[in-house]
């Protein structure tokens, strides 16, 4: 059991169905009439072949939210593509965007996976359950991670669909080439992360370094050696005692390692102990402090199969 498990589990309960057996596929019906959703990521037809098609389900449960993620969608002739996250952010246009130079940069976390695929089906659910208990019926949920991701699009294709030229990868202001809204490297090899976009921050960031002479060049990519350069002669903690105090929106770049003691995060109550003792990220958008949260550590494949059936009420 890894790491990425134990997070994405804490707390939860696990029970084990074979689907292929007849007995499994009983069992599977009867949870199905009590559920309120049934969320699944098996390759678009798979649930068909089980006997489990979505819609069909949902006709024969009429309450049931049947949410069922995949790379392309449920329909069309990418239905059945394999894929990884890096092709959905490619199919969606977002890696285009992604770096600076000739080719695209990879942006380092599961933009599609999380963002286009988990939290699209949670506010797909949602608006789901907010309908059923309008019309006491529940529906099937379509999501596609690569249309998802396409979401973080929608500002450049608005700028396209206005006839606006499109922009080469790098030239928008936010793409890190401007000496306003960079990250640099300091002298000790750390980074940090200079967003003094709004000219009164970049005034104030000016002023800190005692360079007046900077003022009128927030957007002049020539100036940026002269500001990489400055960045290297301090460290990251040096720049952040600094321009902390000047705040013109200038933050260290924190290693995952030092998110948990970072004062902002340790004063926002974001990490919860399980019962292995590891620290993990509670989720997001919290409710009630970490401290009531459950403790259960990631459950091993079906280890409260019984328990949860004999909860609901289902004899196996």
């Amino acid at each position: 059991m890894g790491g990425m498990f134990a997070a994405l589990n804490r707390g939860k309960k696990s029970i084990a169905v074979d689907l292929k057996a007849a007995e499994g596929k009983a069992l599977f019906e009867k949870l199905a009439a009590k559920a309120d959703v049934l969320l699944e990521g098996f390759r678009p037809g798979v649930m068909e072949k089980l006997g489990f098609e979505p819609k069909q389900l949902c006709e024969r449960h009429p309450k049931l939210i049947v949410c069922s993620i995949s790379g392309f969608g449920q329909t069309g002739d990418w239905r059945g593509h394999a894929g990884h996250d890096i092709g959905y952010l490619a199919l969606a246009g977002v890696l285009a965007r992604c770096g600076a130079g000739e080719r695209p940069e990879l942006p380092g976390v599961q933009l599609a996976d999380l963002f286009g695929g988990a939290q699209a089906a949670v506010a797909a659910i949602l608006a789901a359950l907010l309908e059923r208990a309008r019309t006491g019926r529940g529906q099937s949920l379509d999501i596609s991670m690569t249309e998802g991701v396409m979401g973080f699009l929608l500002p450049h294709l608005g700028s396209l669909a206005s006839g606006q030229p499109p922009q080469e990868r790098g030239e928008d202001v936010l793409s890190g080439s401007m000496p306003c809204y960079r990250v640099y490297l300091c002298k000790d090899r750390r980074a940090m992360a200079l967003g003094a976009l709004e000219p009164k921050f970049w005034l104030r960031f000016c002023a800190a370094i005692n360079q007046s002479d900077w003022e009128p060049r927030q957007f002049d990519r020539e100036l940026t050696p002269q500001v990489d350069a400055l960045f290297a002669g301090r460290t990251r903690d040096e720049w952040t005692a600094l321009l902390g105090a000047a705040d013109c929106c200038a933050e260290p770049v924190l290693e995952p390692r030092e998110l948990e003691s970072h004062p902002l995060h340790a004063a926002r109550d974001l990490f919860v102990r399980d019962a292995n003792g590891l620290s993990l990220l509670r989720s997001l958008p919290a409710f009630g402090a970490a401290a009531t949260l459950p403790t259960q550590a990631a459950p091993t494949l079906g280890q409260q199969t019984h328990e949860v059936l004999a909860q609901w009420g289902i004899q196996a």
